[in-house]
């Protein structure tokens, strides 16, 4: 059987909403490096957000950042980071117009200051005054909130990899799209929840097709052999890019109709039965 290499987004994808991988997804991760296939994640997540849960299923390698860098076998094959002006100039925008928003590092996920209380409202509901919804926290916390670093006295990083803001009452996406033009990519968030004028503001002329490219070619692995799977925006260039594309039945119509192949739902074993057609376990 000839190698493949199997790029995998991650939320919507290998992850559901709750932050779970379904049985099935983590079968078909193993089964098809266990044939010999090499599968890398080629997510929009920086490191700190690659939870242990996720990481164990074992892969190859990691595209992060939505390309912003690669790692094959634990080796750094290139890093964009964001220009230290153009943080200052992102975190100072966000909190003059009260955004909630948090910077995306390898080394962790920094947390603006009422980002949290945001984030509870949207995951667990109203937990001040909800007792239900505060027994929900308690019970079932979300790794994504666990893993946010508050309190930090001042955002200006220089380990920057990307930033994601919530969806604002008064701001609309456009707007924000129109104050970076030039500075950073920005593109509407693939996690539902954080609303449908939430995005991400990656560094410009960087994308998921830019780095599968570098990762390939650095692997000797020809693009005719090479699987994209995803469900968002910032999945086109990877579909487009790699010899086959699949969207996730779940995936947003843009990405459906570029993509080679659709599959099932990710709750329905999308990964799973598209690995099986395709022959990969």
């Amino acid at each position: 059987m000839e190698q493949k290499v199997i790029f995998l987004d991650v939320d919507g994808t290998l992850v559901l909403d709750d932050g779970s991988v379904p049985d099935s997804a983590r079968t078909a991760c193993i089964e098809a490096r266990k044939n010999g296939h090499l599968i890398f994640l080629c997510t929009g997540r920086s490191k700190a957000e690659l939870y242990d849960f996720i990481m164990e299923i074992g892969f190859d390698g990691i595209i992060g950042a939505g390309g912003g860098f690669a790692e094959i076998g634990g080796e750094m094959l290139y890093h964009h980071k964001v220009a230290d002006e153009d943080v200052i100039h992102m975190v100072d925008y966000f909190n003059a117009h009260d955004i909630d928003f948090y910077l995306e590092s390898n080394g962790g996920l920094y947390a603006s200051r009422n980002l949290i209380p945001h984030l509870d409202r949207l995951i667990y509901g109203d937990v001040e005054n909800d007792s239900f919804a505060r027994l929900k926290k308690e019970q079932q916390p979300h790794p994504f909130i666990e893993g946010l670093i508050v309190g930090e006295a001042n955002l200006y990083r220089s380990d920057v990899n990307k930033a994601c803001f919530l969806e604002s009452a008064t701001v609309p996406f456009e707007h924000i799209k129109r104050e970076f033009e030039g500075k950073f990519e920005v593109i509407q968030c693939t996690v539902p929840m954080f609303g449908k004028d939430s995005g991400e503001l990656m560094v410009p002329d960087i994308h998921k097709a830019v780095a599968i490219e570098k990762v390939i070619t650095h692997l000797g692995i020809p693009r005719e052999n090479t699987f994209g799977f995803g469900d968002g925006l910032n999945d086109i260039e990877m579909l487009e890019y790699c010899g086959i594309g699949v969207a996730m039945g779940n995936a947003r119509p843009q990405l459906k109709d570029i993509a080679d192949d659709v599959t099932d739902d990710i709750q329905e074993n999308g990964l799973y039965n598209s690995f099986k057609k395709h022959k990969l376990i």
